[in-house]
Order: structure tokens, then sequence, then C-alpha cells
């Protein structure tokens, strides 16, 4: 299949949907599929090789901006879409008001941007798709005029658009929710990264069930492997973006009621600028007690991983997956996560952790404080859910099943 790829990049920092759309297209490709990747709004930020090859970046998130204000004309289009500015951008997104941001949105739902012409005079020329993947479905209002252009289905994928949405300010909320609806009637098929998704979305959306369809995550399970040694001293870990969304101050705030001095507190995934003030205090309130590791690459995230004893990630909100629960496994790192979003379904399907109450820092260092008392019982939830990842949750698994789904569409 000739398959067409569109995924919002970050400009600065790892993100879950651009990693699993990454693994995905090299996976896909491995089976023999001709897939381009395009990226949108900000340069993707890749654990390897960008998969995006030579293919130019469209919709620059600065020429959206601008187009809501002004007529920007292509030639400043273009020098705006340079990746260098596009980084420096991106450092400064926590300078985007609410208000910024709920604008955007209503305007991307509601209108086509003038530059997806320029998106579809770079794709015409080339031999046509069998189908288009949407990297979610807020890209939605673009299918449309690439049905109509390029002729091809329409495929988006559900992966945590509700968070998004639902932290934009009213009116703007509301707004996008019904404008996402109606832009979704344009799709012709959805894949859920979760069930939970799926029938959340399914029941927001008013998408009928026949048209959505769940597919885990899966990994790239090269370079993952149990520790050849357990850490020195109790050590529990994060990998997220370090927010309080995510939940890294309630995890501080659950291993300070530990009362373990032994034990210690590391923290990886992406910092922006945006985050800095939270980790700053973090430093102060728990001193050489907690290490920040920002920004990893693939080999300094399995090490990092390989360096704990239990993993938690504690978000305030309901996670539509959560990548870093493969990963951890897959390293025999049991995990503890609060009972909502897709983490019961997650735990239930690998057997590689517990659950704690949500946004509840006692219920979660009780449970963390179990684990790490008994070292056999965390070693055997690891090796358990070390083994249901190889065996359930590769990308190869992923991308055999969403190859049928991508045939079956057609």
């Amino acid at each position: 299949m000739r398959i067409l790829q569109l995924t919002p990049g970050t400009g600065n920092f790892h993100c879950g949907g651009c990693l699993r759309d990454a693994t995905l297209v090299r996976a896909l490709r491995d089976r023999g599929h001709d897939v381009l990747m395009v990226p949108l709004y900000l340069p993707m930020v890749s654990e390897t090789a960008t998969e995006t090859g030579d293919a130019p970046l469209f919709l620059s998130g600065i020429s959206v901006f601008l187009e809501r204000r002004f007529r920007v004309p292509r030639w400043l289009d273009r020098l705006l879409s340079t990746p260098s500015l596009l980084r420096v951008s991106s450092a400064l997104a926590h300078l985007t008001t609410a208000r910024d941001l709920g604008e955007s949105t209503v305007a991307m739902l509601r209108h086509e941007p003038p530059e997806l012409e320029r998106l579809l005079d770079w794709l015409r020329p080339r031999p046509p798709f069998d189908v288009i993947c949407l990297s979610n479905s807020l890209l939605a209002g673009l299918a449309p005029r690439l049905k109509q252009e390029l002729r091809a289905p329409i495929v988006a994928t559900l992966q945590g658009e509700d968070s998004f949405l639902d932290g934009l300010t009213e009116p703007y909320r509301a707004q996008s929710w019904q404008l996402l609806a109606e832009r979704c009637r344009d799709v012709d098929r959805f894949i859920a990264v979760s069930q939970y998704f799926a029938d959340l979305m399914s029941a927001r959306l008013q998408l009928p069930p026949d048209r959505v369809v769940a597919v885990h995550n899966g990994i790239a399970l090269e370079g993952f492997a149990p520790a050849a040694m357990p850490p020195p001293v109790p050590t529990v870990g994060y990998l997220a973006r370090m927010t309080r969304g995510k939940g890294l101050a309630l995890l501080a705030e659950a291993f300070l009621q530990l009362d373990l001095p032994n034990a210690r507190l590391r923290v990886a995934g992406a910092m922006t600028a945006a985050d800095k003030p939270l980790v700053a205090t973090l430093r102060r309130r728990l001193g050489d007690r907690v290490e920040f590791f920002p920004n990893l690459d693939r080999a300094a995230k399995i090490a990092f991983l390989q360096s704990l004893t239990v993993l938690s990630v504690p978000t305030l909100y309901a996670e539509a997956f959560g990548l870093y629960i493969l990963e951890a496994l897959a390293c025999a790192v049991p995990v503890v996560q609060p009972r909502h979003g897709a983490f019961p379904e997650l735990l239930t399907a690998t057997g590689g952790g517990l659950l704690c109450e949500p946004n509840d820092a006692r219920s979660l260092a009780t449970v963390l404080r179990e684990l790490l008392a008994d070292p056999a019982r965390a070693r055997q939830l690891g090796q358990t859910g070390c083994a249901a990842v190889r065996e359930k949750f590769s990308v190869e698994k992923m991308a055999e099943k969403i190859e049928a789904i991508l045939r079956g569409v057609r």
C-alpha cells in the first residue's frame, strides 16, 4: 500500500503521539509498504533518524497563528516554515494564552488553513495514495479537501485529544467539541489507542461503533532489557513531561510520605521552559534525594529505566494510553498507576503493576511502599509485565493489526 501519514511535531521535545507514529511508520515500511510521513505545524523530534526523509514541514505553526490575523504571502509562509525558527517558537509556546489556543483550535476546525494548498501542491504530482492517516482527530478539518483532491479514504488515530480540548477556555471548549464531531463525519475509520479511549471518544463525538476500533500501542523492543542488577537503594522513577498534569508534583508528595530516608526519586522526560519552575520547586523541596534527566535520547532512557525499582506517572487526568508503561515493563520495572483512563486496561493486559486511587498522594504512597518493602513481589510483577509486553505489545503486533484495518478501508 501507499500510505500518507500526517503527524504534528512538537519542535523541541518528545511526545507520545510522535513516538507512536514514527515507530509505526518504520514497522509498516518493514512490512513492505510505501509510507510517506509528512510533519505538520512544528518539526518532529525523533529518537532515531527522522522518518520524514526530505518531506518539508507544512502548516507552519507560526503561519497558522498569523493567518488568523493577516494574509500571509507564499514567500513569507516558506520562511516561517524554517525548522530552526519553528524550534525557537516552540520553546516559547508557554507564552501563548488560553484564548489564543482556543481561537486557533476553533479556526483550524472551522476553516481550511490557507497553507493546506501548499501541501496539496506538493502531494498532487506524487503517485496516488491508497489511504491517508491522520495522527489525531484534531486534523479532521483537513479531511474533506484531502479526500477530494487525493481520492483516498481517511483513517484518524484517537490518542488523547480530550485532555487538550477540555483544557480550553469557554466558549472555545464547547465550540471545538461540536466542530470536531462535525468534521469527523468525513473520516472513514478511527483507530483508538485503547478500548477505554475508543468508548470515550465514540460517545463524545457520536461516532458509530463500526467506525472505531481499538489497537493498543506497541513499542520497538530493541535495546529494552531488564537490568543486570537491582538498584542499590529503593528508587522510584517518573518518565513523562515534567508537568503537574502528568502527576509529577503528586508523585513528589507521595515520595515524601514514604518515610524511607535511603529511597531516591529519579525524574526523566520532556522539560520545556514552562516546566522549569515546577522542577526548581521540587529541587528545593527534595534536595539531593531527587535527580532530573530532561529530554533523554533512546539509549539514555533505557539506562534510566534500568536504574529504577518502580515507575509511576500518576496523571491527574484520565490518560488515553501511556507508552511509558510499556517501556518500563520492557525493562522489567513494575508500575504503580492511578485507577482511571487506560491504566486499569493496560495493567490487566500486562499484569505488570498495581493501581492506586486517582489524585491521592496517600494512596499512591501506600502502594509504592508495599512494592518497595517486598522486592520479590516487585520483581515478579516486573517479569510478568516484561513477558506480556514482548508477547502482545511489540510494534510488529501493532503494525500487523493496523495494516489489516488500512486494507479494509480501501
